[in-house]
Order: structure tokens, then sequence, then C-alpha cells
């Protein structure tokens, strides 16, 4: 068994990231990430001082809006319309979720594509799905790093994804098939599920409950990758896999916290960093 460790990985993206920016300051390029939040969900709070903090660790200029749940639509558009045309802003993420009054798609279409470090625009997801992004959504793009760390070929493995929400689990297959994987996507109404897992060279879990996945679920040697973010019985941050049941059968495995959780922000620093390239005409 071997841990695969998402701090290590994250850290490596963010020097990478870092010694791009400061090429770009060189010439005069500054780079900004605006970070929108709506309401005081403690989750999503956490989530934009961490993205912040590694706007801080690269070298970009963070800007938050941080606005009230009683936020009307119109105000969040006119909002987001406004940084779609501000140069110092490269990037715009709105933080999901959003108080129920709010249409999350009509949010997600009104960001300028060029903008959209989350990759969560429809065109970005058509770009994604024909392959030719420029950008990726963060977590999946996170994972593919972590899965490239391990050394182990995706073409012709047997990939399966659990999950099939838009921010992971259609898009993991779509990059896992993009590297010749052969992919099974499973969800809640997968019959017999343990069966479809046990076969997975490569497992990809994003099903949000707690230590869901367990040893006899998995095939020997196989490289889990555990996206969930959820508390166990105690209270404690755990993954959607029993960390401690799987650790000694799987090949190689993400632990919870410390995998995918850093990776996702480091990729998101790699996308607004992509966005910068493509505004100022000077990407590869």
């Amino acid at each position: 068994m071997n841990i695969i460790d998402g701090k290590k990985v994250s850290a490596r993206v963010k020097s990478d990231v870092r010694a791009e920016a400061e090429a770009l300051k060189a010439k005069g390029i500054g780079i900004g990430l605006a970070v929108v939040i709506v309401g005081d969900d403690p989750a999503s709070r956490v989530y934009v001082n961490n993205k912040k903090k590694a706007c801080a660790e690269v070298g970009f200029e963070s800007f938050e809006y941080a606005l009230p749940a009683s936020t009307t639509q119109e105000e969040l558009l006119d909002l987001v319309s406004k940084l779609n045309k501000d140069d110092k802003v490269n990037g715009i993420l709105v933080q999901l979720p959003l108080p129920k009054h709010i249409d999350e798609n009509a949010v997600i279409n009104a960001i300028s594509p060029d903008k959209d470090v989350d990759a969560f625009h429809p065109q970005n997801v058509g770009h994604i799905m024909i392959g030719d992004f420029s950008f990726l959504p963060c977590t999946p793009a996170g994972v593919m790093e972590l899965i490239a760390e391990t050394g182990i070929e995706i073409s012709g493995k047997k990939c399966v994804v659990i999950g099939r929400s838009n921010i992971v689990g259609k898009p993991m297959a779509m990059l896992l098939l993009h590297k010749s994987g052969t992919v099974t996507v499973t969800h809640s109404r997968t019959v017999d599920l343990p069966s479809v897992t046990r076969e997975a060279d490569i497992l990809v879990v994003a099903v949000g409950k707690a230590k869901f996945v367990t040893a006899d679920m998995i095939k020997p040697g196989a490289v889990v990758i555990d996206v969930g973010m959820d508390r166990d019985e105690n209270g404690k941050l755990c993954g959607d896999v029993d960390f401690e049941d799987c650790k000694e059968k799987a090949g190689y495995i993400t632990p919870v916290p410390g995998g995918v959780g850093p990776m996702t922000i480091a990729m998101l620093m790699r996308n607004t960093l992509t966005a910068a390239k493509i505004q100022n005409g000077c990407q590869d």
C-alpha cells in the first residue's frame, strides 16, 4: 500500500504556478482571482479562506466579494457582469451552493467562459467532452495529477467512477476516457455495485457518504482515489472510502484530509494562470 500525498503534489503544482506568475509579472502582467460568496455557509467560508491563502502563496491578487444571504439573483448577476468586464480579474469563482432563491445555472452561465476557472460553463463542459479544453474542473484535474503521481498508465485500465455529478463524476469519466481508460460510471441506481467496483484497476469515489467503500469492494492492488469530505460518527473528518479498512488491500490510496482536497485548490490556481495567459495572448 502506498499513500498518495496530495499535499506534496499540490505544493509542486503551486510552486510551478508561482514561477510562471512571476515570469508574467516581470512582463507587467498581474493575475487576479475574484471569489464571490453569498451567505454564511461555514464550509464555504473555509473554502474561500483557503483560496485566498493559495492566491497569496502563488503571487495572485485575490478579490473577495462576501454578499449577504438576502442578495437577489439580479444583484449577483450584476456583480458577475462587472467582474467579466474588469481587466484586473482573470478568473471568477462563485462559491456553491448558493441560497435557494438563486438559480445556480443562471449564475454559472453568466460567467464569461474565458474567466470560468471552475470550468462549469456549458461552453467549457462541451470543450471537455470533445477534448480540446483550456480549463478542467479543479477536482477531476487534481485527481488526474494524483493518478499520474502513481506512475500507473491509465490507458487500457478498467476505471470505475462512483458518482455522476456535473462537478466531479461526469468530467472525471471524460478525463479518464481521454487517457484511453475503459470507464464505467456508477451511482445510486447501480445494481450490485460491489461487483462493478471489484473490477476496477482505478477507482474514483465521489458519493458524499462517509466510509461508503469498504475493502470487500476493491480489487487487490487498485488505485483508490477518495474525493469525499465527510464526518464520521465521532465528527472527525473522513472520506467516502473506509481508509483503515482499505489501505492494506489497495495498491495506492489517497488519505482524507491531505489527498484530493489540496489538489482542488492547486488546480484552481493553475486554471487562473491559464486564464491570464489566454486573456493576455501569451499561452503556450
